[in-house]
């Protein structure tokens, strides 16, 4: 065997350092093609599951979520989390992102009109079929999501004002992080009722009634990809299949509805 000398040494080394840094780069291209990440609002979530599927059976491109609630989800984007897309459950979270420039203003779009509702559990003992019934004895705690920053808690708040029932009822209120953990307070018998998004109601084993809409502002929600995306390209087909007709098709299944 011929020893290394210590300058073929160095171009061994060199080569094989080369090699490594076109292969991790290669593979870094194929994942961005491949994948896609999407900061999504909680009511979203059974909503984009299906979407999602549809998309990447459609495309190729995989759709990995973060779902939260719009206020924190939006702390993780402006703290530089690596997303490429933003639905919000409030067109207002997009606006103050493309006005702070972390939006790419073309793509900005509403998606969808959310509602609210009461929910009980199927069994439970006690029914209730208006706002007012909250202020009831029997109902000892309700679930609203965290109204300082998840839009539904929001709405759930500005419901029970206007009906002028807030200050008979905020002594009962459980908060949840986002609707999703919400509505689980309710389905786990942590309280009697809990106001939640309609769109997760749909696979649940529960009593529901809407929530009047004149009584909380609309729930318009909105997208948008974020300034600075490795992969604008399927961030942006993606925001189209969701306004596209099978993704509003998906949307209305759900309980959406189209904005106003």
């Amino acid at each position: 065997m011929v020893p290394l000398t210590a300058f073929r040494l160095h171009k061994v080394l060199v080569f094989l350092t080369l090699l490594f840094t076109l292969s991790c780069s290669s593979g870094s291209r194929v994942g961005h093609s491949g994948e896609l990440t999407v900061a999504a609002a909680a009511d979203l979530t059974n909503a984009f599951e299906e979407i999602g599927q549809e998309f990447q059976s459609s495309t190729g491109t995989k759709v990995v979520f973060n779902f939260g609630s719009s206020g924190l989800l939006e702390k993780q984007i402006e703290n530089g989390a690596p997303i490429d897309l933003f639905a919000a459950a409030n067109v207002d979270y997009i606006k103050q992102r493309e006005q702070k420039g972390l939006i790419i203003p073309d793509t900005k779009k509403v998606y969808a009109r959310g509602r609210i509702i009461l929910w009980t559990l199927k069994d439970s003992p006690i029914r209730i079929e208006k706002l007012a019934d909250l202020t009831r004895p029997e109902v000892k705690r309700i679930a609203i999501a965290n109204p300082e920053h998840a839009p539904y808690g929001m709405a759930a708040r500005q419901a029970l004002e206007r009906a002028g029932l807030w200050d008979s009822v905020k002594s009962k209120l459980v908060y949840g992080e986002n609707v999703r953990q919400t509505l689980q307070y309710a389905q786990t018998g942590n309280v009697e009722v809990a106001i939640v998004a309609l769109s997760l109601s749909g696979q649940t084993d529960g009593h529901w009634i809407l929530v009047p809409e004149e009584l909380h502002n609309p729930l318009d929600q909105a997208l948008g990809v974020i300034k600075g995306t490795k992969n604008e390209a399927g961030a942006r087909a993606f925001a189209d299949f969701i306004v596209g007709e099978r993704g509003q098709t998906i949307m209305k299944k759900y309980g959406f509805t189209k904005p106003q």
